[in-house]
């Protein structure tokens, strides 16, 4: 089992940044996918961003520009830089691993971070 330990949520005013924090538990990851989704109120959770264990990664249309995700091996952490933050990224963010044993895919989820995007 793995733990994902999500930090930087907050109340930011809109063009403000914020920097997400994810930690994953486990000892070593190999291969692996980790990234971040998120869900506004009344919304479906959709996908912000993430990044793979070849340092490949994608971003949401919305997010291209002015998001950006990062890792840190040695601390088995993925960053979420969020920058000209606007109302409309206001929502509870999940961090997400997707983790290969070498068999299977096993799937694994933050508790969630509120961001709340406000004047």
């Amino acid at each position: 089992q793995v733990q994902l330990v999500e930090s930087g949520g907050g109340l930011v005013q809109p063009g403000g940044s914020l920097r997400l924090s994810c930690a994953a538990s486990r000892s070593r990851l190999s291969i692996y996918v980790m990234g971040w989704y998120r869900q506004a109120p009344g919304k479906e959770r959709e996908l912000v961003a993430r990044i793979n264990s070849g340092g490949s990664t994608n971003y949401a249309d919305s997010v291209k520009g002015r998001f950006t995700i990062s890792r840190d091996n040695a601390k088995k952490t993925v960053y979420l830089q969020m920058n000209s933050l606007k109302p409309e990224d206001t929502a509870v963010y999940y961090c997400n691993l997707d983790l290969y044993d070498g068999s299977t895919w096993s799937h694994y989820w933050g508790q969630g971070t509120q961001v709340t995007v406000s004047s």
